[in-house]
């Protein structure tokens, strides 16, 4: 159910989903083979919120998608416009012209985007996307899409090649962006579209890119084990180009390795996460430093983040505690909020309240858009305020004026 309030625990969504379906607790605790008492501490916040592949299981059970269960956002807020682009960008990927070459074709007077110009508005795009300007991407997203789809229609030859794999990029960035503000269906749809279009295009790099994509849909949408098997696939498959050591090869099989490795992750597969971590950390060696390669920020640095990361989701808190104080400065804004937000998560579970708090300002600092559009972050706020012994004093003030920026508190 769309639009039920950013400010519920994950267990009071639990709860209500639960009562949605008709289940009891011994009913839905049983599904997915746990006590009954199990899940009422956990709707109730008597205990932390389930593992995040517990999580995937009770949304499967309540035919929910993951997102919903987690407290995903539907609006994303842009404090200087207070708009929501998301329905722009759904209705140019819903558009109707894309679902029918012969009868949408183009018109024998139609005047095609050139492919190296559309790039650098994409490529744009992906910066902003890094520098952590959610919600610019967002409203760009509309008209690239629309490029996107007139960049297919150019007849055959190089020009439609480039004009493939520039639309395969665009449907790249859709797909990432719309996982990162909670729309996982429309993620998946960007990223079948991004890897159909790297299909027609040749282009190695640009299909593997897309796999990334999909990737990203798939753990968005709490598809693990299908997460894994694509990058093993698109890993398999880039094999030759990695032999030559080109560094965008390179770099783009390094990240498919490490967004698998959080999918096994994710399902407490730590042989599988390990053995894809160390597939990565050779690559990051031979790229020799922290490169951005197609924007991927992929490198030893990255490693570590995707590391620690994969270390939270599998309960190793104090893994998180000790490692996670690394230099982030020179990172991209996304990568380095983002870790922040998981080292801020460990330190709260550690029950270091100040230190897990000066984490979250400082990457609210950083980019408010990713900060107050994340449900790991509002789940962090409500723990610390629990935490929390100062009643009335400056923390207590600025952890309550952070929860309700964040809508983690109404």
């Amino acid at each position: 159910m769309r639009g039920l309030g950013d400010h519920l625990s994950i267990g009071e969504r639990i709860a209500f989903y639960r009562e949605r379906r008709g289940y009891t607790q011994p009913v839905l605790s049983g599904l997915v083979g746990h006590s009954t008492d199990w899940l009422s501490k956990i709707e109730r916040g008597v205990r932390k919120p389930p593992r995040i592949d517990k999580l995937a299981e009770l949304a499967r059970v309540l035919r929910v998608p993951l997102g919903d269960l987690m407290g995903q956002p539907v609006l994303l807020e842009d404090d200087e416009r207070h708009m929501d682009d998301v329905p722009a960008v759904r209705d140019a990927l819903m558009s109707p012209r894309r679902l029918s070459k012969l009868l949408f074709g183009p018109t024998a007077e139609q005047q095609f985007p050139r492919p190296d110009q559309a790039k650098i508005f994409v490529e744009r795009s992906w910066g902003d996307y890094q520098a952590g300007d959610l919600g610019d991407v967002i409203a760009a997203l509309p008209g690239l899409l629309r490029t996107a789809q007139e960049l297919e229609d150019i007849p055959l030859g190089d020009q439609r090649r480039r004009g493939l794999a520039v639309s395969a990029r665009t449907h790249h960035l859709a797909a990432t962006a719309l996982a990162k503000v909670g729309e996982s269906d429309l993620s998946w749809l960007a990223a079948e579209r991004a890897m159909r279009a790297a299909d027609e295009s040749g282009d190695p790099l640009a299909l593997v890119s897309a796999a990334r994509s999909g990737t990203h849909a798939l753990l968005a949408n709490g598809r693990y084990e299908d997460a894994v098997e694509l990058g093993d696939t698109a890993a398999a498959w880039l094999a030759a180009q990695v032999r030559d050591d080109d560094p965008a090869a390179l770099s783009l099989l390094g990240m498919v390795h490490l967004r698998a490795a959080v999918a096994a992750a994710r399902q407490q597969d730590r042989p599988t996460a390990n053995s894809l971590l160390e597939k990565a950390q050779q690559l990051a060696d031979r790229l020799g430093g922290d490169e951005n390669h197609w924007y991927t920020s992929c490198g030893p640095t990255n490693v570590e983040l995707h590391r620690l990361s994969i270390e939270l989701d599998l309960e190793n808190v104090p893994y998180v505690v000790e490692r996670g104080g690394i230099n982030v400065s020179h990172m991209p804004a996304e990568r380095a909020v983002s870790h922040r937000i998981d080292y801020a998560r460990g330190l709260c579970l550690s029950g270091r309240i100040d230190e897990a708090f000066s984490e979250l300002r400082e990457a609210e600092g950083s980019s408010p858009q990713l900060v107050r559009n994340s449900p790991r972050v509002r789940e962090t706020l409500r723990d610390l305020r629990k935490q929390s012994p100062v009643a009335g004093g400056s923390r207590s003030s600025g952890l309550l004026a952070m929860a309700q920026r964040c809508r983690a508190v109404q």
